[in-house]
């Protein structure tokens, strides 16, 4: 049967397993929409307002589910505001598809009109960019995508679509799956070695991060932590890879990265390292392990033999997925004990931090959600000095999942929300945001709304954007520009989207307005009255202030 390739690429789309795709619509890809027509409630369009937030959905969906976010957006403009969305998820090692229009093939080169060369732009920022130049190749060139989008470091893939391509007729069937592909497992030899070298340890530590773990893999490395009583730590905002409830979990290696995790990478004399990329956040700007060669013997396991040595030289490298390589552990006996308990010890006391000077004290905040969230609730954040609530002072157990961008993209919060509640109506998603990073993408509560998907936001107001004030305390005291902000009523701007929402002022209102939000069948928005003043958990603005004039007095 003849199709036109946008039915070629929806059928062919449902039958990779695809379900929803995030998108603006635009003139370019107007054959793709026309595809969707018949695919009701096997392959729906969730209309998004911004091409940023529908991007920064896609990428969420993927790093939640492990199937490939699908975004759609039209040529140039369209792609440009995506882009964020793909560099997230190259950063994040979350499976995702961009499909782009783009002009037609007979205009390409001319600098026709939104015209843009999508190899060369996103060349960079994706695994793979491609441009489908005949209808017939659709099914081949979907399923390499849908393929490199999930195996080996799993990423973003970006797939062109020039708008005659998609009205021209072909008799090409469509996919009638994925390819299977198994994980990439460690040999034998590999494991002996491995387990010997964590056995001679003194100081043994495991790093774990990246997106593609299965329930049994993430079992079978607590398991296997658990029973050889090693500490274990995280990569940066990835805390829902492990049980935070876990004896031997000791903490976040990330942005405001405490003492004692850092400790223990230093003083660490062997670390495995699985399914990490080694970033600059989790290696405290690549100072606490020598480049090339650390100190620490480094045991590193990844699904993508790109990444292993391409920032510090192992001691051993394997390549295997994270799931095969767990599952293929044995327990290990050594006289560490001490050393495990004394990170749990440091990461539990992290929790107590000192009144907050500010109306709403967000460490009493944060206390009550974590008694009374449910077990397998849904965080999201995006960037900023706010972060540090759903990051530091949640723990986070073996059902409960975090979508937080390695990238530090603004904005990212809400839509991830979104997408979160798309994936999973059912399921309570609370989105952490700054009054600024909310205002990056609030346009999105529309499509929340529309979708009837719509998660409970937390918005810390304090008037400023805190990091960038932060810093600017620290080296230019006393002469800020530029971080003060003047904002909307944001509850009446949440009311106007159809969301329950109220201003909270005081710590004291706090529980019973989350209590009302929980309750609510249209989400909510709860403006949180924070100071400027409680920028940081352990450091208020004026003794920033006070610190970077020492600091200068002395310098001078």
């Amino acid at each position: 049967m003849a199709r036109h390739g946008g039915q070629l690429l929806v059928e062919s789309l449902v039958a990779l397993g695809a379900t929803k795709s995030f998108g603006v619509p635009g003139e370019s890809y107007l054959a793709v929409l026309d595809g969707m027509h018949d695919s009701n409630g096997k392959f729906d369009f969730v209309l998004c307002r911004n091409e940023g937030g529908a991007a920064f959905m896609a990428a969420a969906w993927g790093k939640l589910t492990g199937s490939p976010g699908i975004c759609m957006v039209t040529r140039g403009p369209g792609a440009t505001n995506a882009s964020i969305g793909v560099h997230t998820a190259f950063q994040d090692s979350a499976p995702m598809i961009l499909f782009v229009g783009q002009v037609g093939t007979d205009m390409r080169g001319r600098e026709a009109f939104q015209e843009v060369d999508y190899r060369a732009f996103f060349g960079p920022l994706a695994k793979w960019a491609v441009e489908i130049d005949h209808v017939d190749r659709i099914p081949e060139i979907l399923a390499r995508a849908w393929t490199m989008a999930t195996t080996g470091r799993p990423g973003p893939v970006v797939v062109a679509l020039p708008e005659d391509m998609l009205t021209s007729l072909s008799d090409a069937a469509p996919l009638a799956g994925p390819a299977r592909i198994e994980e990439p497992a460690p040999s034998p030899a590999a494991m002996e070695e491995a387990l010997a070298m964590l056995s001679g340890a003194e100081r043994p530590l495991i790093l774990i991060g990246g997106c593609n773990w299965t329930p049994e893999g993430k079992a079978a490395i607590e398991h296997f932590a658990e029973a050889s009583d090693i500490p274990a730590i995280v990569a940066f905002r990835f805390q829902d890879r492990f049980n935070n409830h876990s004896e031997v979990y000791c903490g976040e290696a990330g942005v405001g990265m405490p003492a004692h995790v850092k400790d223990l990478i230093t003083q660490a004399d062997t670390i495995l390292a699985v399914n990490v990329r080694f970033g600059e956040m989790t290696t405290d700007a690549y100072t606490l392990l020598d480049v090339p060669h650390p100190k620490q013997k480094v045991i590193h396991v990844h699904g993508s033999s790109e990444e292993i040595g391409k920032v510090y030289v192992p001691a051993l490298g394997i390549t295997a997925g994270p799931n095969a390589f767990a599952t293929a552990l044995r327990p290990v006996k050594g006289g560490w004990a001490d050393w495990r308990a004394q990170g749990r010890a440091a990461w539990e006391a992290g929790f107590d931090a000192p009144e907050q000077p500010s109306p709403v004290d967000m460490v009493q905040a944060t206390a009550y959600l974590r008694e009374v969230l449910p077990e397998d609730a849904i965080l999201t954040n995006g960037a900023g000095n706010f972060t540090v609530w759903p990051n530091k002072f949640f723990k986070y157990g073996p059902e409960a999942r975090l979508l937080a961008p390695q990238s530090g993209a603004m904005g990212y919060g809400l839509p991830a929300a979104v997408a979160a509640k798309v994936a999973h109506p059912d399921r309570c998603v609370v989105c952490f945001a700054g009054d600024g990073d909310f205002q990056m993408n609030c346009q999105e509560l529309a499509t929340a709304a529309q979708a009837r998907a719509q998660p409970i936001v937390l918005i810390v107001n304090n008037g400023i954007y805190g990091t960038i004030r932060a810093h600017q305390e620290r080296h230019y005291p006393e002469r800020v520009s530029g971080t003060t902000m003047v904002n909307p009523d944001f509850t009446s701007l949440a009311r106007a989207y159809g969301f329950h929402a109220e201003r909270v002022e005081t710590t004291a209102d706090f529980q019973a307005a989350f209590d009302r939000a929980l309750a609510s069948e249209t989400g909510a928005v709860l403006d949180l009255n924070v100071s400027a003043e409680a920028l940081t958990p352990r450091m208020t603005l004026s003794q920033m202030r006070a610190a970077g004039l020492a600091a200068r007095s002395g310098g001078a």
